[in-house]
């Protein structure tokens, strides 16, 4: 670790730079009392302590009730949050339109990024619970459907981090047509084979975090995430408001950790900007070469800044990717939450978006999943899925609206794309029309017949590729893998784990108000998914239903 040179206004010099340390002093424009950060280990408690965050419970087993939903754990319980219904009209969205449907005879080759945000999934709930439906702009599908684990085959070696898995149904909602559903699945890591790992926190105690469902509950889960640290791991703490400063040096003691979470309270404006750059400037000084360097934001998104520092924020998010500092963002709160912001730094961040709405979900977002909120496997991970026009006519690709690249991408390894860590799972789904069947866009008078390379390969179907680059490595490895057309041919519904996968995607895109889901209706997912034995599965069903009460509420019908 470097030296540093503390002068006598309680500031320290880092390589050149001054960081403000928060010692035990109360900053009255913030309502702050910080936890001394000056190697002992004493820690200042601010009088009074914030209120207890909601949720979290003595150990107990429990069991799923009628719509008391609750998971049956030697830790940990779920009841849902009451909450008073809000108006998003202040929250901040960045929606992108259905993906159209394209005729594979003009563009045969799909192209996107992954992705592993679950963010939309949570945000979702939240509304739901409160009695409305979301905002369609707030709804991605594929973030919907990756919110849950399927039984993909696991990676028999390391060598290649993750496995292919490509499956096809019959569309539960329109008889003309077929999924296809690719399926990655990432490696495990045991914990004693985890890279150390360097660990910012970066929290927001402006006023608007005051709420109960805000500062009290990121607490709760960068407190779970404390009692997950391995003894070369290290968390630092930093906080932002009216003005930025380091509330704690890197320790790994989940004790002094605790105390100075605790010591926190909400006050004052908000400089995210500003927050940000010192958190990274920490991030760099404690960098481990070879291991996990990242800062995460812990935030309601209500940042101070303007569109021009919006540009340069997400800049300086890009540079210290570049140089091995991801960003993970975590979002909370309702009323003045800017999603828009949030998804996209963790996007540029090479990190992952989760919204926490419960004590539950900070716990699997940082306790459960934490080697693959983590611990990188693949980096750069694209898909391209070329359709051959004598088999396929037209396609859509469910949800990854926002993740869509050019065809070129595919091949460039300077363009950047999603990261799969540690166990992580990423399933997307494809709608197609067999050549021949009625389709969304009937036939041209002058389109032109599959050229000749396509019908001398008829039996195949589809062609599937995957970029991915290793951790530490700048060159992409390529997966090749051919979908055959007799997986059309012998396709029956959707069974099993497809079946509630395609549940979730159908879910998804009625929120979405798509046109092309028939008269599929909250009540066919609900049969679609079937019954469940899972905590998170179950509740999915519950939602399902909460969804098509407010749908028919919006409709007049009850």
């Amino acid at each position: 670790m470097p030296t540093n040179n503390r002068d006598g206004f309680g500031q320290e010099t880092r390589r050149g730079r001054k960081v403000v340390i928060l010692g035990s002093v109360v900053f009255a424009h913030v309502g702050l009392l910080a936890a001394c950060s000056d190697g002992s280990d004493d820690v200042a408690i601010a009088p009074p302590p914030p209120p207890p965050p909601p949720a979290m419970a003595s150990p107990q087993k429990v069991v799923v009730t009628g719509s008391r939903a609750m998971m049956e754990s030697a830790d940990a319980y779920y009841a849902p949050p009451v909450m008073v219904p809000q108006d998003p009209g202040r929250e901040r969205y960045d929606g992108e339109e259905v993906s159209p449907v394209k005729l594979t005879n003009a563009e045969p080759v799909s192209t996107f990024s992954v992705d592993v945000d679950t963010g939309a999934y949570a945000n979702t709930r939240r509304f739901l619970r409160q009695g409305n439906l979301p905002p369609r702009d707030a709804v991605r599908t594929e973030e919907l459907v990756n919110y849950f684990r399927y039984d993909y085959d696991r990676p028999s070696d390391k060598s290649t981090p993750f496995t292919t898995n490509i499956d096809v149904a019959r569309t539960p909602w329109n008889d003309d047509t077929y999924l296809m559903r690719v399926g990655l699945r990432g490696y495990d890591i045991a914990r004693e084979e985890r890279p150390a790992a360097n660990l910012v926190f970066l929290m927001d105690v402006s006023g608007s975090m005051g709420q109960a469902d805000k500062l009290p509950l990121v607490k709760t889960a960068l407190s779970g995430l404390a009692g997950e640290l391995g003894e070369n791991d290290r968390v630092s703490i930093v906080v932002y408001a009216g003005a930025a400063g380091l509330v704690l040096e890197p320790t790994n003691s989940t004790a002094k950790i605790r105390r100075a979470l605790d010591s926190l309270n909400a006050g004052g404006s908000t400089a995210g900007g500003a927050g940000i750059q010192l958190a990274y400037n920490i991030a760099e000084d404690n960098f481990i070469e070879g291991g996990v360097n990242r800062v995460i934001l812990a935030t309601d998104g209500d940042f101070n800044v303007g569109l021009s520092d919006r540009d340069a924020l997400v800049e300086m998010v890009e540079k210290n990717r570049d140089r091995g500092i991801t960003l993970t963002t975590l979002g909370f709160g309702t009323g003045n939450y800017n999603e828009a912001l949030m998804e996209q730094i963790a996007n540029h961040g090479n990190g992952n978006y989760a919204y926490i709405d419960s004590a539950l979900e900070a716990k699997k977002v940082l306790g459960d999943e934490m080697s693959s909120t983590l611990f990188t496997i693949a980096k750069d991970v694209k898909i391209q899925v070329e359709f051959n026009p004598a088999v396929i006519s037209q396609y859509r690709l469910v949800g990854y609206e926002n993740r869509a690249l050019r065809e070129e991408d595919f091949d460039n390894d300077k363009v950047d794309a999603g990261d799969i860590g540690a166990g992580h799972q990423v399933t997307a789904i494809y709608e197609v029309v067999p050549t021949g069947t009625k389709g969304w866009i009937a036939p041209r008078r002058y389109e032109d017949q599959p050229a000749r390379a396509a019908t001398d390969r008829i039996v195949e179907a589809a062609n599937v590729k995957l970029r991915y680059k290793l951790p530490t490595g700048s060159r992409s490895r390529l997966i090749e893998k051919q979908v055959m057309a007799d997986a059309f041919t012998s396709a029956r519904a959707p069974r099993g784990d497809f079946a509630f996968a395609a549940a979730v995607a159908a879910y998804g895109q009625l929120l979405r108000g798509d046109e092309l889901m028939m008269d599929f209706s909250h009540d066919d997912v609900g049969t679609l998914a079937g019954r469940q034995a899972n905590f998170w599965r179950q509740e999915f069903l519950e939602l399902n239903a909460l969804a098509g009460a407010a749908s028919s509420s919006a409709r007049g019908g009850g």
